[in-house]
Order: structure tokens, then C-alpha cells, then sequence
């Protein structure tokens, strides 16, 4: 589906005006030729409003009364048109302008891998419910996973958002709900977690696995992810299995490292469309610099496991890379870029992610832990790190559109 609509400025509530409906079957030069048939009578366009679906048109065109015993040739001249196009025309007189929209703007992202009309149902009743009423539908992508906008207006988005992302576990998608506005498209940095976020591993997993102690550093770094562990102190803990281990094993686990399926698309059209993109971690710069080398990454920062005459010593230097530090990371890389708070993006998946999401503009909760899904701005369950583009707006026609340009 797409849709268009321009408005044009305030129209008394008692001036008189037509709306002029045209459907049927898409092809070229329909809008021309009714504004080309409508200009003869010297009417004012208040609103237009266009959506194709399937090859199926529906053109809507909101316009001033003609002037005085001209209606009824207006009306016989456009069906007419109509007729000549294979088209259907209906023609409904009233006043003024369309009834205006509450307040409250709210952008409402459904993601469905299948999205059913049952689910569907759900979200446009429960929009009701809330006080809202849905303006426009728009398809976002009909892959990897169907996406689809709603834009809602009479609604906070706050209330919005509580009421729609409990529905969306028991209806198997993923709903997020974000403030309408131009800052929307404004938001210019992206900042994501790294491990099982940006990549499908835990680094430090894979250099337990040369180490031999894979199981004892799983069972830490999972209680560590649920939040049940400081995550300093499991680090330390984890870090110090490791003492010993050769640092050739650091080329080995770089070759070892598997990205996120989306990941590359998600950061290449993100730069494309001008974004910065940066990443932070718990886990260790031997790895991330390498990422940041290979993905073009603005920002990359983590912890760094100490090495001394060509062996692991079982610590790291500098200072810890942890929630807190997560999140006192992305203010930084936003300071260095030149972005407010607000026009941030941070996606992560651990516990040690929140305070990061939480002081992000938009924190989105990626194949998350419950806790984490819960207190995040919007959530994304899919295994496909590129859908975070549909919560930014980006259609799927966008993404492969900004493969074939160089535009930055």
C-alpha cells in the first residue's frame, strides 16, 4: 500500500466544499486528469489524499464549491471523466474542512512474520479503546517480516504505547509506539550493544571455548544478563578463567564471530541516510575494534583484556564498560557527534543495556531479556537486526533504493 495526502491552509467551517472520489484500477495520469477536469471550474484544493493497493486506486480530493450553477456541470463533467478513465467517481457535498485531528501524534509500528488479520484487529481496537483514532496505515516492508505504520492522533503516546505492547506478546508481534514529528527521521546517531545484538555471539564465550572453561563462563555470563550478578564482579570472574590462554587465540575468536543476520544492511543504510553509528560493549576491544574497522563504524568502545608477553593475564585494563558505563558511553559518542540525547537511537538485549535505552530517544529491545523488553521504548523479537530501520520509518523500498546510490 501506498499513500500520499498534502492540506492545504484552514478552511472556514461553513464555507461549502466537495469531496470527489475516484476508484478503480491504477494507471498513469489519473491525478492529472481530474485536477486537469476540477481546474475548469476554478475550485481551491483544501485536501488530497491518494492510496494504491494491488493495483487498485483510491484518489480523494477535497476541494471548494465551484462558483455559483456550476455544480451540477462539475459533477457531470467529472463522471464523465471518470467513466472515459474506467473509473468510478462519487461526489459528496459539506462544509468545511476534515474534522480535525486530537491532539496527541503517535506513530504505532506493527511487525508481523506472519501479521494476521486477527492480530490487525487487535491493535485498530485497541487503539479505539484508548481514545485514538487511527489517520492513516501505511506499509513499511512485506520482508523479512511484514511492517506496517499507523499513524494515531487523540492518544498520548505514553498510554498508547502501555496499552498496545501488552497486547503484542499475547498476539505474537512486536509493536512500538514513538511521538510523531519531524525529529522522528531526525534522530542521526545509533548506538547498539554488541554481543547477541550486533553479533549472534557472547565473546567472551568464544574465548572460553579455547580455554576449555566454555560451561563455568555460560552459567555467569547468563545469571550476569538476567541482572542476578553485578556485572563487574562476573566479569572480573570470567576474565580470570582465562589467564593463561595465548593471545594468538585473538585472531582465531575475530575469525569466529558472526554478525547479526541485518546487521550489515542496518548499519550500511543507516550511514547512507546519514546516521552516525557506534557500538559499546562488556566485552573486549580486541574484538570490537576489528568491527569497527570492518563495518565502518564511527564509535567503538569496550573493555580490554590484558596481554603480557604474548599471553592473557586473566585481567582487563582501563575502566569497566558496564550498565552505567553503557550509558554514560552513548552521551559521550552523542557530545562527540554533535546530537542531542533525543535524537538518539540504542538497541540492546541484556540488562546491562537498560540505562543506555532508557536515556536514549528511542531504546529498542532486540530478541531481549523480559526484564529488558519490558522497560524499553519499543521492542523488536525478530532475528533480523535490519527491522530496527522500520521503527526509524525507513521503508524496505528505501533501503534497496539507498543500495543502488552512493549518498553518503
Amino acid at each position: 500500500m501506498s499513500a500520499s495526502q498534502t492540506s492545504s491552509s484552514d478552511v472556514p467551517a461553513d464555507v461549502p466544499t466537495l469531496l470527489v472520489k475516484i476508484f478503480g484500477k491504477d494507471r498513469p495520469g489519473i491525478t492529472a486528469g481530474l485536477f486537469d477536469t476540477l481546474a475548469a471550474y476554478s475550485v481551491d484544493v483544501v485536501d488530497i489524499e491518494q492510496v494504491v493497493t494491488r493495483g487498485r486506486m483510491v484518489l480523494c480530493a477535497l476541494v471548494t464549491e465551484p462558483p455559483p450553477g456550476l455544480e451540477g456541470d462539475l459533477r457531470s463533467t467529472v463522471h464523465s471523466w471518470a467513466e472515459s478513465m474506467k473509473m468510478q467517481a462519487e461526489i459528496i457535498s459539506g462544509r468545511g474542512d476534515n474534522r480535525p485531528r486530537g491532539l496527541g501524534r503517535s506513530l504505532v509500528t506493527v511487525l508481523g512474520h506472519p501479521l494476521t488479520a486477527e492480530a490487525t484487529a487487535a491493535i485498530a481496537a485497541r487503539i479505539t479503546e484508548t481514545g485514538g483514532n487511527i489517520d492513516r496505515i501505511f506499509r513499511l516492508a512485506k520482508y523479512p517480516v511484514t511492517a506496517v505504520e499507523f499513524a494515531v492522533s487523540g492518544v498520548e503516546t505514553e498510554p498508547l504505547r502501555t496499552a498496545l505492547v501488552t497486547d503484542a506478546a499475547r498476539l505474537g508481534i512486536d509493536v512500538a509506539v514513538v511521538a510523531a514529528g519531524l525529529y522522528r527521521r531526525a534522530q542521526r546517531l545509533v548506538v547498539m550493544d554488541v554481543d547477541s545484538t550486533l553479533i549472534q555471539d557472547e565473546v567472551i564465550e568464544l574465548f572460553a571455548a579455547h580455554a576449555g572453561c566454555e560451561d563455568k563462563v555460560a552459567e555467569v555470563t547468563a545469571a550476569a544478563m538476567r541482572g542476578e550478578l553485578d556485572f563487574e564482579q562476573s566479569l572480573h570472574a570470567r576474565v580470570a578463567l582465562l589467564e593463561g590462554l595465548d593471545a594468538s587465540v585473538v585472531d582465531k575468536v575475530r575469525s569466529e564471530v558472526r554478525l547479526t543476520p541485518g546487521a550489515r544492511t542496518l548499519i550500511r543504510t543507516l550511514k547512507r541516510l546519514g546516521y552516525q553509528v557506534g557500538v559499546v560493549s562488556g566485552g573486549f576491544t580486541q574484538v570490537t575494534d576489528d568491527l569497527k574497522e570492518r563495518l565502518g563504524l564511527d564509535f567503538a568502545h569496550a573493555n580490554t583484556l590484558e596481554i603480557v608477553d604474548g599471553r592473557l593475564t586473566g585481567k582487563v585494563t582501563g575502566e569497566i564498560v558496564d550498565r552505567a558505563g553503557k550509558a554514560r558511553l552513548l552521551r559521550r559518542f552523542a557530545a562527540e557527534a554533535g546530537v542531542p540525547l533525543s535524537q538518539t537511537v540504542a538497541i540492546g538485549d541484556g540488562a546491562n543495556d537498560l540505562d543506555m535505552l532508557n536515556a536514549a530517544g528511542l531504546g529498542v529491545a532486540f530478541n531481549a531479556k523480559p526484564v529488558v523488553r519490558e522497560a524499553a521504548h519499543a521492542a523488536v523479537n525478530f532475528p533480523f537486526l535490519d527491522t530496527v530501520l522500520y521503527l526509524l520509518g525507513v521503508t524496505r523500498e528505501e533501503v534497496e533504493a539507498a543500495d543502488t546510490l552512493d549518498i553518503g
